[in-house]
């Protein structure tokens, strides 16, 4: 429940608020670009800073590490819900994203610790249909919010989460590391074992998938509110409605994703997932290019898109990490680095290439199931042991 409950201020973060991103530019008077920087911002933060807390998990040990990333993410939410102007919005963001990526990676390595790669996988598919509450009910919440008090609410919301999983926290979490590593911040090791991680096909393998996998999510989550309700009319008070439809997507996928496993193994799980992966995304293009300009034509691929992620997800997470039981801090963070840079490049170039259509956005998520399903089908299937029997 605990690793459930820090991956889920991922997603929270981002999918809470997304209903007043089109009334932040009335709010702030700001632009578009301006308004998706708290959503590029805390997701290039989070991406970032994950490469020092890795090692500094794996140095100093699970637990202190994570008391310190939620009580930092509890005072930047209130600066959030405090702040008055855009620019101290981005800058709270940022201390939040900090935070945020501590929990998230904390929450992949006590995984490794814990469990063996294929157990890891289905622990990661649970946590991942327990953290669904979160983005399903989270925008229908944030709409509501949104429309009664405005954003600050929002931002208060999350504050009292985050305070109540701190209390949890300190109550709960035992230390996994079973092998601190003393040397794990000493920049030469730190080197050492970044190249280590990098230099691994399995790792590289299941990072491009993940990455990719994410970066289809995340253009949905940047924008869906602008295509939405400003291209498509959908009222704002709706959106979480819409939003929560594809989460439930995910919820499905999470749940297919063990039972595949327990048959499949992770590599031909993930054969599965990659197809339907691409399937969604070029659906919802094809769509798009044939003029049909309605709110379903988004949400219904988006839908199959979603149960996808909940399949490659969890299977790419524990791949990706597998290898490295003692550096399980470093991978995670190289793993999440690698896969929010590409989600704030993804998330500029939503913002940058806005032009009142729905194009900008079902292009991109295309891309990315058809990059999800190159990479199963070029990498992942070929990796020694790949065909191998669960």
């Amino acid at each position: 429940m605990l690793v459930a409950c820090f991956l889920m201020l991922q997603p929270m973060s981002t999918d809470f608020y997304l209903a007043s991103l089109p009334g932040l530019t009335r709010t702030f008077a700001a632009s578009i670009a301006t308004v998706q920087l708290t959503l590029s911002v805390f997701v290039i933060a989070f991406g970032v800073v994950q490469l020092a807390i890795g090692p500094l998990s794996d140095r100093f040990g699970r637990y202190p590490v994570t008391l310190f990333g939620i009580g930092l993410y509890v005072a930047a939410s209130i600066a959030c819900a405090l702040a008055p102007s855009i620019d101290l919005l981005i800058l709270a963001r940022f201390f939040q994203a900090i935070g945020c990526c501590t929990a998230v990676v904390v929450a992949r390595a006590i995984i490794r610790d814990v469990f063996d790669p294929l157990a890891g996988a289905k622990v990661m598919a649970q946590a991942s249909t327990l953290l669904a509450i979160g983005p399903l009910f989270g925008p229908i919440l944030g709409s509501f919010l949104e429309v009664r008090f405005g954003f600050r609410a929002i931002f208060a919301a999350l504050a009292i989460f985050s305070g109540a999983l701190l209390v949890a926290t300190l109550a709960k979490l035992p230390e996994t590391n079973p092998h601190p590593d003393a040397t794990a911040t000493r920049p030469r090791a730190l080197f050492r074992n970044y190249a280590l991680v990098l230099r691994s096909p399995q790792f590289l393998s299941y990072a491009l998938v993940g990455a990719a996998s994410y970066a289809g999510l995340f253009a949905f989550i940047s924008g869906s509110p602008f295509v939405l309700i400003g291209v498509l009319g959908v009222p704002t008070a709706y959106f979480g409605f819409c939003f929560a439809f594809c989460v439930v997507g995910y919820l499905l996928g999470t749940i297919a994703c063990r039972r595949l496993l327990a048959r499949r193994g992770i590599a031909r799980t993930l054969e599965v997932g990659g197809a339907i992966s691409a399937i969604g995304g070029i659906a919802m293009a094809l769509l798009a290019v044939a003029g049909l300009k309605h709110w379903a034509a988004i949400l219904v691929p988006q839908f199959v898109f979603m149960f996808a992620h909940g399949i490659n997800f969890p299977c790419a997470q524990a791949g990706a990490v597998a290898p490295f039981p003692r550096q399980a801090g470093a991978a995670a963070g190289v793993l999440g680095f690698l896969t929010m840079t590409l989600a704030a490049l993804v998330g500029w170039w939503i913002g940058a290439s806005n032009n009142g259509t729905v194009l900008p956005l079902v292009l991109t998520v295309a891309a990315a199931g058809s990059v999800v399903f190159a990479a199963v089908r070029g990498w992942v299937v070929r990796l020694p042991g790949a065909a191998g029997a669960p």
